[in-house]
């Protein structure tokens, strides 16, 4: 009885709230700083996000496929391993792992810096914005320490609010356009090749996490049903919002006006609500990548869990709290993740720490092509699913070519320093 209590309880994610960890976790705070670094490029912009989206979708497809097939934690590690054997699950999920806490560092500076344009105080007092980054990375780590069912109502509540000045951008656009609003004058920039894989590039960020709802699989109510759906839908529900956005600022802001500017989003609207209105919009940029950090701790707790559970990462890792969550996966990813957080703000860090992001990116970026990979091996007779693989493997290799050699030399070499801990724990697993 006792068990299935448990099991009862660890089943607490329904659809609305992986829907939110896939929602949440691919839209994050670059979104409101996005539209500026994409400017440059004009129009092809537009390519790269229907390009981007295009690939997101493929991958979409292929994890709402395997999710349905094999509702196991873990995603992209329990895909690789059932297609290819425990050494290639562990370099797929170590690498998956990497990305996932390294990338959280970001996320939790973005947090505080959104936070301090409205309470300057913090960004001219040594040391806090540090303290805030780390205390917002242990004060999720508990809330998901506590229960899925905790962390999945902080995803909900925090998706929803972090949509709203989106979907008001957006809304606002249509308006001018209906209403005969003049346009920016076309910025004359050639659509060519390269800017559009340029453009390509950037956006892919931007879909980082659309498998989130397959990694914690075995705490889902329905996960046959529940996880290819909210796959599928929050792939699609972020493409349009992303595609809504850049098309908005193509029509109606001149292009060296939001290159320029630090706020791009918070300056669309206040142009029609009022300059007070860059605080607002500053409090919502916070609470999307608060709600962010949230959904990607979660899965960076689930993953060494993952790993242990199926023998390729030491057996320490595989006890669960009282609540059935990961407690020592989360107690060590957040520690890891408490470390780079303090790292990016030591002077003269920060450049190394986004060449770090790149390269975790660069190993990242193998998880999902071992997902693609799996799925081909594993769903043979399912065509859609079978086609949408190959294109989501396609995308994948382009989308790593262009991050560049060294990133993807450093990446190599990120994957391979995890290669000691699977032979030692092999090692040990064989003599025990």
């Amino acid at each position: 009885m006792n068990g299935e209590n448990t099991k009862s309880t660890a089943r607490a994610l329904g659809f609305w709230a992986v829907l939110a960890l896939c929602v949440g976790n691919m839209i994050g705070s670059g979104i409101y700083l996005l539209p500026a670094t994409l400017a440059p490029l004009g129009w092809n912009q537009m390519l790269g996000w229907l390009i981007t989206i295009g690939g997101a979708l493929s991958l979409g497809v292929v994890f709402a496929g395997l999710g349905a097939k094999l509702p196991l934690a873990g995603g992209p590690y329990a895909y690789a391993n059932a297609a290819f054997g425990p050494l290639a699950g562990f370099v797929t999920a170590w690498s998956y792992w990497v990305m996932t806490w390294v990338g959280n560092g970001a996320i939790a500076v973005a947090v505080v810096s959104n936070l301090s344009l409205i309470f300057p105080a913090i960004g001219q007092t040594p040391g806090l914005p540090a303290l805030l980054a780390v205390g917002c990375v242990w004060l999720l780590t508990l809330v998901n320490i506590a229960g899925v069912r905790a962390a999945g109502r902080v995803q909900e509540v925090t998706t929803l609010l972090k949509l709203l000045p989106l979907i008001a951008l957006i809304a606002l656009a249509l308006w001018l356009y209906a209403s005969g609003a003049p346009r920016a004058p076309d910025p004359g920039i050639t659509i060519a090749p390269g800017a559009v894989a340029a453009a390509a590039g950037l956006t892919f960020w931007g879909f980082l996490g659309l498998e989130s709802g397959t990694v914690p699989a075995d705490k889902v109510e329905n996960p046959q049903r529940n996880v290819p759906r909210a796959t599928l839908y929050g792939v699609a529900l972020t493409g349009v919002i992303y595609l809504g956005i850049s098309a908005a600022f193509a029509l109606y802001v001149p292009t060296a006006q939001v290159a320029g500017s630090p706020a791009p989003v918070a300056d669309f609207l206040g142009r029609f609500f009022g300059s007070g209105v860059g605080e607002v919009v500053a409090l919502f940029a916070a609470i999307s990548a608060f709600g962010a950090l949230n959904g990607w701790i979660l899965v960076q707790g689930e993953m060494p869990w993952a790993m242990a559970r199926g023998g390729v990462f030491p057996r320490w890792f595989a006890a669960e709290s009282s609540n059935g969550t990961p407690l020592r996966g989360h107690i060590l990813s957040s520690c890891l993740l408490t470390v780079l957080t303090l790292m990016n703000y030591q002077k003269g860090m920060a450049d190394l720490f986004g060449f770090i992001a790149s390269v975790s990116l660069a190993a990242g970026l193998l998880a999902y092509l071992m997902s693609a990979l799996a799925a081909m091996r594993l769903l043979p007779g399912e065509g859609r699913v079978l086609a949408a693989a190959v294109v989501a493997a396609a995308f994948t290799v382009w989308a790593e070519w262009g991050l560049g050699t060294e990133a993807i030399g450093y990446g190599a070499l990120l994957i391979a320093a995890g290669l000691p801990v699977y032979l030692g724990v092999r090692s040990a697993r064989a003599s025990g």
